[in-house]
């Protein structure tokens, strides 16, 4: 079945067309103190309340001023919503009432889409995790045994999450070299970034009661791309024995649009080919495949230095949300989890610098004549993605941005 073609001309064969349909929250001069719910489409973002009261679909969910309530409601509400979002857009009878409700996407502002409640990060790339392990214990079994039987996370701040294009402050704390007699504290000197993708929990769950693999779709309302910005010298010190704290909870930027679930069918793949049997819980080899295809590019000050492959992430975001909740831990609307580093098998898959420069030791050139081994200030880091989708079409994920402000 082919994609349905949508009136709006700058919404066909757009990475932002009918078959995507990504929501966010915007204001726009009209009313500036009023944050509103959108959908990207083409070169525009579609006003949604406007459009369903345009519709004669007036919506409570629509009208909200974060996707909250929306992401609450449940899958049927969310299937139904983006039923009537691509009937609204292809349907040419709509054209005349809605069109007033498109604003042109350069003219609006961006906000966080949704109050985030809790933040865990894993770390499912085995590539990243054996590039680490080849760092810092070099000699020794790069992967620590627990790692292919679980996927490892950490908890981190919820109240630190911004949307994209926030500044990032360079974070202050204690740091101690190898070499240093004592700590110091100061700014940081090896702040870093973390090529990842976001996951959002719409659905909550019941304390006590794990969430199944077969469950996933029923929770996770939709897909963002994310930075989790990491001071290393600060986590170094202070990691051992509880894990990341300061050298994490600063800052992790998130991408303004989140694409919905079920507009990434044609971007699921088989994970990787697991050399350890899992345990019965994560066993997802008798189930719907969950690994997802997107085409990821890092680029740092404008020169492109990383594409990072999702597909070859080890653990899936289906697992991850399994584990998260298997000692009967409950999910909140508005939990995100995020996969951890995306990280490929060549040098210039690597999705953060200390890979890309081996912990510092092997500078990354760049294009205008200038070296890097962790960030300046002022240095800018932006990260984006597509996913195919019908028809060969692909599904945009937009960027998510952030400048480093000493």
């Amino acid at each position: 079945m082919s994609t349905p073609r949508s009136w709006l001309a700058s919404a066909q064969g757009s990475p932002f067309g009918v078959h995507n349909l990504p929501y966010g929250v915007f204001t726009a001069a009209d009313q500036p103190g009023r944050r509103r719910i959108g959908v990207r489409v083409g070169d525009f973002v579609l006003d949604a309340g406007a459009a369903a009261r345009a519709a004669g679909a007036p919506s409570a969910l629509l009208d909200a001023d974060s996707l909250n309530p929306l992401m609450a409601a449940g899958r049927s509400v969310w299937t139904q919503v983006r039923s009537d979002l691509t009937s609204w857009l292809t349907d040419e009878s709509f054209r005349e009432a809605l069109s007033p409700a498109l604003l042109p996407a350069g003219e609006v502002e961006l906000h966080l889409p949704f109050e985030v409640a809790d933040y865990v990060d894993f770390y499912a790339s085995e590539h990243h995790a054996t590039n680490l392990g080849r760092i810092f214990r070099p000699g020794s079994e790069p992967l620590t045994p627990n790692w292919k039987h679980l996927p490892i996370g950490y908890h981190g701040r919820a109240g630190t999450v911004v949307v994209s294009g926030t500044p990032v402050v360079r974070p202050h704390g204690q740091r101690k070299a190898p070499a240093d007699a004592a700590p110091s504290f100061g700014p940081s000197r090896r702040l870093d970034i973390e090529a990842e993708v976001g996951f959002v929990v719409g659905t909550p769950s019941e304390l006590g009661r794990p969430v199944v693999l077969d469950d996933f779709r029923e929770h996770v309302f939709g897909v963002c791309l994310l930075n989790d910005w990491s001071a290393r010298d600060i986590q170094a010190w202070e990691y051992v024995p509880l894990g990341p704290f300061l050298g994490k909870s600063f800052a992790t930027s998130i991408s303004p649009w989140i694409v919905p679930l079920d507009a990434l069918e044609h971007a699921r793949v088989a994970p990787p080919e697991r050399d350890v049997e899992p345990l019965a819980y994560l066993d997802d080899r008798g189930g719907e495949p969950w690994g997802l295809d997107l085409a990821m590019e890092v680029r740092l000050n404008g020169h492109l230095v990383s594409r990072p492959p999702f597909a070859t992430m080890y653990w899936t975001a289906q697992q991850q949300l399994t584990h998260m909740t298997v000692n009967g831990a409950s999910l909140r609307t508005g939990d995100l989890f995020a996969s951890g580093t995306v990280s490929g098998p060549e040098p210039d898959t690597r999705g953060a610098l200390i890979e890309l420069t081996w912990n510092g030791e092997e500078p990354l050139k760049l294009p205008d004549g200038t070296t890097r081994t962790f960030l300046e200030d002022g240095d800018e880091v932006v990260i984006t993605a597509t996913a195919p989708g019908p028809d060969g079409m692909a599904v945009g994920f937009g960027e998510v941005s952030g400048r480093v402000r000493g």
